[in-house]
């Protein structure tokens, strides 16, 4: 598919977004998510070579390759080893570093990205904010009861919209130094338990929250807050969508979803 892609028109930059991105499901299956994630970039870096590929290249990381950070250690600055806790994270690590060596001997621009949470519209439901804002719609539409199953939402994480995130990587094309890799994120610390408070304010309901076992996860980070100084000196690039529009854009979206 790859190959069949580059023959009808060679690119002058690539987003490399694809992926095995669902923690739970690394877990369920590690030896898949690395083929995916791993030899899936190789594949990707070795029919671009082939095809004499020489733009810039963009691999989209995550921020869950730091791991367990301590609060002493809060925000997270890129400069941080990767500490990664789960199969999902080994990969991307792994992928990275694949990037870089590929940064070290091809004449082209490999960038690395590492994005936090990102949410917003169109997102699915096995996230945890979007699949609060659905309950949510539900609960508004009569189509559930007035309660919402929950995992761990007393965690912190540092939640930024996707617009904001797809902005910051256009500009890494642009701006972005060769092998550096850069923090996408909002640089606001945020409570999961306090989005879901909010959005239920925006969506005028009082509900119940239910904690289901099921929905919590191994090697949990308790505190996760980035710093994008680098990203923010190197290309200019600013967060300008609020956390309060963003969750107004995800009701909104699963309000239509719902509906259909």
């Amino acid at each position: 598919m790859v190959e069949a892609a580059l023959a009808e028109e060679l690119p002058d930059a690539v987003i490399h977004l694809a992926g095995q991105t669902f923690v739970p499901e690394a877990f369920r299956d590690p030896v898949r998510t690395v083929q995916v994630n791993v030899l899936g970039t190789l594949n990707l870096l070795q029919a671009l070579k082939r095809r004499g590929f020489s733009g810039t290249f963009l691999y989209v990381s995550s921020g869950d390759v730091y791991g367990q950070v301590g609060e002493a250690d809060l925000p997270i600055v890129e400069t941080q080893p990767p500490q990664p806790r789960n199969p999902y994270a080994v990969s991307k690590v792994s992928a990275e570093l694949l990037c870089q060596q590929w940064s070290y001997v091809e004449p082209w621009r490999i960038i690395v990205a590492r994005p936090f949470n990102h949410i917003g519209a169109g997102q699915g439901e096995s996230f945890v904010v979007a699949n609060m804002a659905r309950q949510l719609v539900r609960v508004r539409q009569g189509l559930q009861v007035p309660r919402l199953e929950v995992g761990d939402i007393d965690v912190t994480r540092d939640f930024l919209d996707v617009e904001d995130v797809v902005a910051a990587y256009l500009l890494l094309l642009e701006e972005g130094r060769n092998g550096e890799i850069y923090n996408v994120c909002s640089g606001q610390e945020r409570k999961v338990r306090d989005l879901i408070a909010e959005m239920a304010r925006l969506a005028g309901v009082e509900v119940e929250i239910v904690q289901d076992p099921a929905r919590l996860r191994r090697a949990e980070q308790r505190r996760v807050v980035g710093s994008s100084d680098k990203l923010q000196k190197e290309t200019g690039w600013k967060p300008g969508i609020s956390i309060t529009e963003t969750l107004q854009r995800m009701l909104s979206d699963w309000e239509t979803r719902e509906r259909q």
